[in-house]
């Protein structure tokens, strides 16, 4: 269960090699989260991901899951929660792509709406029935303001990321008053490994400060959380710029 102060004592994570999970993960232990869950396709930086948390005193375990294999889902995240009580779930997986690469090649795009939506579809409706069944926690999807409004420079991502943030915020309107509380975080540009190399936009951000918002966010049972929060007032003029204008933005 959660402490008095909203912090979990049980986290679930979802891309377990998320930079953005990982800040989070160390700042929920720094205030009492004990047991964590990395779920993500087995390898060595997953190993040392764990590795890491454990050295902050958590009891951390690793799950072997793949985002692309939805099949599997129920079976490997149903064993999961039958370990005990899961106070929240981050669900952080997902995949920039390469526009130039995936406008080519079909495939490549496809694969990158299977991974950051379809699969975060099968991965939330399986967590969020599991939080019912046990009567409480919290799922914490990380969106992001490129769902806000697909650019023309990312808009097969901002595409897939439109998809989720609309799915868990309708998987919210459905589990109110169920006992489970869905936050949906909208990040602007995030500085990590995966980012290193691209041009940041307005606002960037990093992921100890996305860490900070989810814990104040999960504090005040927040719906939606924006990281910077200028970016909810930012995003809100670009999403009502004529259609002709915003294609001639810079971003």
């Amino acid at each position: 269960m959660k402490d008095a102060f909203g912090i979990p004592q049980s986290l679930l994570v979802l891309g377990g090699t998320s930079e953005i999970a990982l800040a989070t993960a160390r700042r929920l232990i720094a205030r009492r989260t004990r047991t964590v869950w990395l779920a993500g396709r087995a390898s060595p930086a997953l190993d040392t991901a764990a590795e890491a948390l454990r050295t902050q005193g958590a009891d951390v375990r690793t799950v072997d899951f793949d985002a692309l294999d939805p099949g599997s889902h129920a079976e490997v995240l149903g064993k999961v929660f039958a370990e005990g009580d899961i106070d929240m779930t981050l669900l952080a997986f997902g995949v920039l792509g390469d526009q130039a690469h995936d406008e080519a090649d079909p495939a490549a795009a496809v694969r990158v709406a299977q991974t950051n939506y379809t699969g975060a579809v099968s991965a939330g409706l399986v967590c969020a029935a599991a939080m019912q069944t046990q009567g409480h926690g919290s799922l914490v999807v990380l969106s992001s303001v490129a769902g806000e409004r697909a650019r023309r420079a990312n808009f097969i991502y901002g595409s897939s990321k439109a998809g989720l943030d609309a799915f868990a915020q309708g998987l919210g309107d459905a589990m109110h008053g169920t006992g489970v509380h869905v936050m949906v975080v909208r990040p602007g540009f995030v500085r990590t490994r995966r980012t290193a190399g691209l041009e940041e936009t307005p606002l960037a951000t990093t992921p100890e400060a996305v860490a900070t918002a989810v814990e104040l966010g999960l504090r005040r049972r927040s719906e939606t959380v924006w990281v910077p929060g200028a970016l909810r007032v930012a995003m809100s003029v670009l999403r009502h710029l004529p259609r002709a204008l915003f294609r001639r933005l810079p971003i």
